[in-house]
C-alpha cells in the first residue's frame, strides 16, 4: 500500500514579496499568489486526487481551497498543524535582508523539532489514507524538512520550492 503525495508550496503572500518572514502567521495571497495556484490547478485538473490536506495557515489553506475547487472537494480539506511552517520566534515578522547577520534567538523552532513533526505528517498521510493520492499544501521550510526525512538527506540538499511548485512523493 502507497500513498502518492503531490506536495505543494502555498502561492505568493504579501509578506512574502514585501520579503518579509511571516513563520506562523496566517498570510494572505497576493494576486499573483492566486494566480499560481489556479495555475497549479490547472496543471492538476485531470489528475485523479483523493483527498486534500493543508497546513491550518490561511495562505496554504486558501492555495489548497483553489487547486481542490474543480475536484468537487474544496470543503473538504482536512487542517493540521503538522504542516505550519517554521516558527521563527522573535524573528517573525521581521524584514528578511536585515535577519542577514542577526543572532538567532532561542525561540526559534529547531530543526529537529521541524523534522519531527515532518515525520510525524508523512506517518500520519500513510495511516489516514492508505492506497490513495494526496494533495497537501504546506510552506517552504516543513516542505524542505518533509523531503528531507523522505529522502533521508540534510535540508540543506533538498532544492527551495517555489511558490505553487509542486513535488510528487511515493509513500
Amino acid at each position: 500500500m502507497s500513498v502518492k503525495l503531490f506536495l505543494v508550496r502555498h502561492g505568493e503572500t504579501v509578506d512574502n514579496a514585501a520579503k518579509i518572514l511571516q513563520g506562523q502567521e496566517q498570510g494572505q495571497l497576493n494576486e499573483n499568489g492566486i494566480r499560481q495556484a489556479e495555475e497549479t490547478r490547472d496543471k492538476l485538473l485531470h489528475e485523479k486526487i483523493d483527498a486534500f490536506v493543508s497546513s491550518d495557515l490561511k495562505r496554504s489553506y486558501d492555495t489548497c481551497r483553489i487547486i481542490a475547487a474543480p475536484h468537487g472537494k474544496a470543503d473538504e480539506i482536512q487542517q493540521t498543524p503538522l504542516l505550519r511552517e517554521r516558527d521563527w520566534g522573535s524573528f517573525t515578522g521581521k524584514y528578511i535582508p536585515d535577519l542577514e547577520h542577526a543572532k538567532w534567538p532561542d525561540d526559534v523552532e529547531t530543526l529537529e523539532h521541524i523534522k519531527s513533526r515532518a515525520r510525524n505528517f508523512l506517518t500520519w498521510l500513510k495511516v489516514t489514507y492508505p492506497d490513495q493520492t494526496v494533495l497537501a499544501v504546506g510552506h517552504g521550510i516543513v516542505n524542505k524538512a518533509i523531503q528531507s526525512v523522505y529522502f533521508n538527506k540534510p535540508m540543506n540538499e533538498i532544492p527551495k520550492m517555489g511558490n505553487a511548485e509542486v513535488r510528487v512523493l511515493i509513500l
